[in-house]
């Protein structure tokens, strides 16, 4: 539910390597899918209960919020080992974003707030909000603002990285928010799930909806950093790409998926 991308190859399309990672929630797994074509894989995670966001970093380590289990788990890359990001007292984390400073946001959804901890030093503090009721989904744009769903109050809100005051992106009839993205030029995607639609709120320039098909429940959001997007079509039990700009939607080879959440890619120019 963070904004990430994948490696573009010299044509500037998606690399054939690029890989998708889904948190299949309803089979309380992560599979990783071929973006150009492939077999799907299953990411040996451990224990995993309800998994939903998901944020990689530079290194090739996968973040999962592990929601049934009230944790944050980690992978390291090239078949490393699992650990437990250290935290304090979350309830139902959903959405997770990781900044430059390696802080890691996370929806603490049942708590009705967002908290960050240091990667390096394992502090945790509560970013400033108010009046979040069930956060949901997060992104971080290049100044290190903050952008947070907020699923009850169909809203999304903005929070300076400078820790000024809260402000509401103007939106027209959002029900449900939930999974966001947000594109180098500073469009924000946003998974309107109670209304069935995918809007972009575009820099300077106002809302639209992405033109898609036959959503039903869309949850999480990804971008390629090469101009596709794409959605975890929940209750569909898919992964769709669209272009950014609208059309060619194609549904991505899967099997078995059940209420896929929150996809993501690795940074630019990491393997896993």
């Amino acid at each position: 539910m963070a904004t990430a991308g994948a490696e573009p190859s010299r044509d500037g399309r998606p690399s054939a390597h690029a890989l998708l990672y889904v948190s299949d929630y309803g089979n309380n797994r992560v599979v990783a899918l071929p973006t150009e074509g492939g077999d799907q894989t299953t990411v040996p995670f451990e224990g995993l209960v309800r998994p939903t966001g998901m944020v990689g970093d530079a290194a090739g380590r996968l973040y999962v919020s592990d929601t049934g289990n009230n944790r944050v788990v980690v992978r390291a890359a090239h078949g490393g080992g699992q650990s437990t990001v250290p935290t304090d007292g979350l309830s139902r984390p959903l959405g997770l974003a990781l900044d430059r400073a390696r802080n890691l946001y996370v929806a603490d959804s049942f708590n009705d707030r967002v908290v960050k901890v240091s990667l390096t030093s394992g502090a945790q503090t509560t970013v400033p909000t108010t009046g979040l009721l069930h956060p949901w989904g997060l992104a971080l744009d290049a100044a290190g603002n903050l952008y947070v769903s907020d699923f009850v109050n169909d809203r999304v809100v903005r929070v300076p990285a400078d820790g000024s005051g809260q402000t509401t992106i103007p939106t027209v009839g959002l029900s449900q928010p939930t999974g966001l993205a947000l594109n180098a030029a500073g469009d924000l995607y946003i998974a309107d799930s109670g209304n069935n639609r995918v809007v972009k709120i575009a820099a300077g320039s106002g809302q639209s909806t992405v033109p898609t098909t036959g959503l039903s429940d869309p949850l999480g959001l990804a971008l390629d950093g090469c101009g596709d997007l794409y959605v975890a079509d929940g209750f569909n039990n898919r992964v769709i790409r669209v272009r950014e700009t609208g059309g060619d939607q194609t549904t991505l080879p899967a099997t078995g998926l059940n209420t896929p959440t929150g996809p993501a890619f690795l940074p630019p120019g990491t393997r896993p």
